[in-house]
């Protein structure tokens, strides 16, 4: 201290400079790179041919209506949230005759998009699992790079179960069910419900089957985390098959859901957390125990995005309208795919490239290694994350020969 008694260096002089976010942080380097050649294949969000955000019709004629609405106000929302959001995204993700819908018993928050969802069920897990049961939590390898941290922070033990084949650019099934199987009763066990991030490999619907009997069994508490219902194959219904599933077959479990990819609400935040339950008077319970996590958090959710996706959802002109923007954002992701797919091909890039084709959603994962990806980055100024995953969305007609041609240049270079 100086003689007058004050700090002569800052209170926060011994905090180090965080790295960046490893995804966040592609698009901050694209946005610097001055190359007019550069493509940004980290981002996960959609982009039009042109390369530009996409705002659907289907929103713009929600926000309108809403702006128009002389009841619209900017009051609090209740801690829980929208309520006819929340009705409308739990029948969107379990279909209106799930048993579950009909009998009550599913427990629905608004939440911070996908991320607020995952981190207020992790919070609500760590403090009302049984006391027996550990606080253990079994993500994907790989997984999204926020799962880790949102779990950790909530005082869950991280461990990983395979996933990911190296060789076949697919699924390592018969490693992941050995790796659950071994997995201590009562632990949590994250599945992606459809298009996994960030490898764009999903269970067939046979493996899905297999894996509700591998959960039954072990009694896992399945926690699915559904940011592309309806990006995946277009089809709403389609997309939401593996938790419908689970949900059918009577078991209790919890649900992020995530409106940033499917109807393009990136920056609204506008996303939802169920928990599935044995009953109606378990279900009111539960809910009353979100709301206290939420409280001291955030204390309530934003208005506008929640309002939106509830007219889109509600209002069965623009849910119509919105459904045939999604089969054309999905469908666009697909022919992406082939162009690339034949690009490669028409160039002999060495290795079996079908797995573009068969991976599906936004993301592939291409198996490039951390030096093929950073050369990818440094001479041909196409900017992904290192684990070699690309965004398809990211993608054009105009751009995948050039992708192609720094594939091919990178496969023989490093």
């Amino acid at each position: 201290m100086s003689p007058e008694g004050q700090l002569t260096e800052s209170t926060w002089e011994h905090v180090q400079q965080a790295p960046p976010d490893p995804i966040i942080g592609v698009t901050d380097a694209w946005r610097a790179d001055p190359d007019p050649r550069k493509l940004n294949l980290g981002v996960g969000a959609y982009r039009t041919e042109e390369g530009k955000p996409y705002v659907l019709k289907a929103v713009r004629e929600a926000e309108q209506q809403i702006l128009a609405d002389p009841a619209m106000n900017k009051e609090y929302l209740p801690i829980s949230g929208n309520p006819e959001f929340n009705r409308l995204a739990r029948t969107l993700a379990l279909g209106p005759s799930s048993p579950a819908i009909l009998q009550n018993r599913v427990a629905t928050v608004q939440a911070l998009s996908g991320t607020g969802a995952l981190r207020v069920g992790a919070e609500f897990l760590s403090t009302h699992l049984p006391s027996a049961f550990p606080r253990i939590v079994y993500l994907p390898s790989p997984t999204w790079g926020n799962h880790k941290s949102i779990f950790a922070k909530a005082g869950f033990q991280v461990r990983e179960y395979r996933y990911f084949c190296a060789a076949t650019r697919g699924l390592d099934f018969a490693g992941m069910v050995a790796d659950l199987k071994a997995a201590p009763p009562g632990s949590v066990l994250l599945l992606h419900a459809c298009a996994h991030n960030p490898t764009g490999v999903d269970p067939s619907p046979e493996q899905w089957k297999q894996l509700l009997k591998v959960t039954t069994e072990g009694q896992l508490i399945p926690f699915f985390d559904m940011a592309y219902q309806g990006f995946a194959s277009g089809d709403l219904d389609a997309d939401a098959a593996s938790v419908r599933l689970f949900v059918d077959a009577g078991l209790e479990l919890v649900l992020g859901q995530s409106f940033a990819k499917n109807m393009g609400l990136y920056g609204e935040r506008a996303g939802a957390l169920s928990v599935v339950c044995k009953s109606k008077e378990v279900a009111t319970r539960v809910e009353s125990q979100l709301k206290l996590v939420i409280r001291p958090m955030y204390s309530n959710p934003p208005m506008h995005g929640a309002a939106i996706a509830a007219r889109v959802m509600g209002d069965p002109k623009l849910n119509a309208l919105w459904k045939e923007e999604l089969r054309g954002m999905a469908d666009r992701i697909k022919l992406m795919r082939q162009v690339l797919y034949d690009q490669l091909v028409a160039r002999n890039v060495p290795g079996d490239w079908s797995f573009v084709l068969k991976q599906i959603g936004m993301f592939s994962f291409t198996g490039m290694t951390r030096p093929q990806c950073e050369l990818l980055v440094s001479k041909w100024h196409v900017h992904l994350t290192l684990d070699g995953r690309i965004s398809m969305a990211g993608l054009s007609a105009t751009t995948a020969p050039y992708l192609a041609e720094a594939i091919a240049d990178v496969m023989k270079s490093a």
